[in-house]
């Protein structure tokens, strides 16, 4: 019973860093200053589809789903567990970040748009990170970044930023909500997500110790 105590906990970071990245894009989504590079894909594919705002979160199902497709087929290794829990409950996270900014900001005044961004972009970069940190399999997107990152021999950071982007270019071209938010995290959530991740993994290791 005790072997699987390990895996339950990586389970529950996981599930950690889902809500925290549902509800960052729900926060950049809502504010109106643009998209982060992925939320500007799925708004592009959404637009592409013919579906409505409210739909955006059928959309990213159905790119998350396609994308755990080709991984499968072109790199195997970044599917796991951690991908399946990640497809399961990301449209339900994103709805709680939707009425979590509307009771924390409910003015949306220029000043609480701007600290909303700040706080959303964190919290995607933050959940990423965490994602990446536990090693039980990526997110869908994350995973095709790594991917581009093995195939050109690039660290993460750089190839993170070729990849959004790439995506963000799409999106747009799609009809997905440009702005100073997609820019901003196009150019720095590679970085800064691999920062993170060091952190969380250092923090992580220390606390096994103490545990021991």
């Amino acid at each position: 019973m005790n072997k699987h105590i390990p895996m339950l906990k990586k389970c529950i970071a996981a599930l950690a860093g889902i809500f925290l990245v549902g509800v960052g894009v729900a926060f950049n989504a809502m504010a109106h200053l643009g998209n982060d590079p992925v939320g500007i894909f799925y708004d592009g594919i959404r637009n592409f589809l013919g579906l409505t705002q409210v739909q955006l979160g059928i959309a990213s199902n159905i790119v998350n789903l396609t994308i755990v497709v080709i991984l499968l087929f072109i790199a195997r290794q970044y599917v796991n567990i951690g991908t399946v829990i990640y497809l399961l409950p990301y449209g339900n996270f994103v709805d709680v970040g939707t009425k979590i900014y509307l009771h924390v900001f409910s003015q949306a005044v220029f000043w609480q748009r701007v600290v909303a961004v700040v706080i959303g972009c964190f919290l995607i970069f933050l959940g990423v990170a965490i994602y990446i940190a536990v090693n039980i399999g990526v997110d869908p997107m994350t995973g095709v970044a790594l991917f581009i990152g093995d195939k050109l021999k690039l660290p993460y950071k750089k190839a993170k930023v070729i990849y959004d982007i790439s995506i963000t270019t799409i999106g747009f071209l799609l009809g997905g909500k440009l702005g100073v938010v997609t820019v901003i995290s196009a150019l720095i959530a590679g970085p800064i997500i691999q920062k993170l991740s060091e952190f969380v993994t250092r923090l992580a290791s220390r606390m096994e110790k103490v545990v021991e």
